[in-house]
Parts: structure tokens; sequence; C-alpha cells
């Protein structure tokens, strides 16, 4: 191999490494933001670790919320399976028993401590995970999305 054949080589090992390092760094940098959906089914049967950040998702139980100033207690469910919920702050302003929630925050010990709520914005919104978790489960009563208004079929 000729000594400009050889320069060209380490300089392509070398362009390679330092890209295969740069990948390493941006997906290690994500793998700390990434937040997983799960269903109150899903947390019944999926090990999770109390430290990781996650999203559940369901219908709040009716006769669930108990109100203690701030603090606020609730149940989740897919209408299988309900978690525990605990959230200290202000709910938003559409959250009620019998409405789709998703809640983001830390399980541990059965209990969900929640540090964001979102509750949808009208009568006929579901949050896309909600929905495909009451549909996994068997219990889906709503009606399919409704296509955006201007599509025709």
């Amino acid at each position: 191999m000729t000594p400009r054949k050889k320069r060209r080589l380490m300089l392509l090992l070398a362009g390679l490494a330092f890209l295969g390092g740069a990948a390493a760094l941006v997906l290690t940098a994500f793998q700390d933001n990434i937040v997983f959906f799960y269903s109150p089914t899903d947390l019944a049967t999926k090990e999770v670790r109390a430290d990781q950040r996650l999203r559940i998702g369901g219908l709040v139980l009716e006769g669930s919320v108990i109100k203690d100033g701030k603090t606020v207690r609730f149940k989740v469910t897919d209408l299988t399976k309900s978690v525990d919920v605990v959230f200290t702050g202000i709910l938003p302003d559409l959250f009620r028993e019998g409405q789709g929630v998703v809640a983001e925050g830390r399980f541990a010990n059965g209990l969900f401590t929640a540090s964001d709520v979102l509750a949808k914005h009208d009568e006929k919104y579901m949050p896309p995970e909600v929905a495909d978790a009451l549909k996994k489960s068997g219990q889906w009563q709503g009606q399919e999305t409704a296509k955006p208004q201007g599509q025709m079929k």
C-alpha cells in the first residue's frame, strides 16, 4: 500500500471514529429525555424503575378524585386496571371524572407521582395513547377519530 493510500485510509478511519463518537453522545443525551407511555394494565404487567420518567394515560375513575388543598389524589383506569395518582399543583380546567387524561411523572410502590397532568381539550378528543390503550384492553366505546375538515374520503 502506498503512503498516500495509507494516509487516506487513516483519515477515513479517524472520520468514522469521530462520527461514531458523536452519534453515541447524541443517543446518550436522548436516552435521558425519553418518556415512555404506559396504560394502567401495562404498569401492572411490566417492571418499571422507580427513577424512570413515564406517562400513564386512561380515564379518570368516577368517584376517585380527592382534593386536599393543592394535592389531588385520583385513579387512572383503562377499564381493566387502575393506578393511584397523586399530583400537587393546579389541575387543568378540563380535568374531571370520566374524562381522558395523560399524567407524566414517576411510578414507585404502586403509586404514580405526577409532575404534570394533561386533560383533553374538547368532548370529542381523546389523547391517541389513551385511545390506543382502551382499544387494546377491549373497552373502547368511543367513535373513530373524525377526519379533519376539508378532506374528502
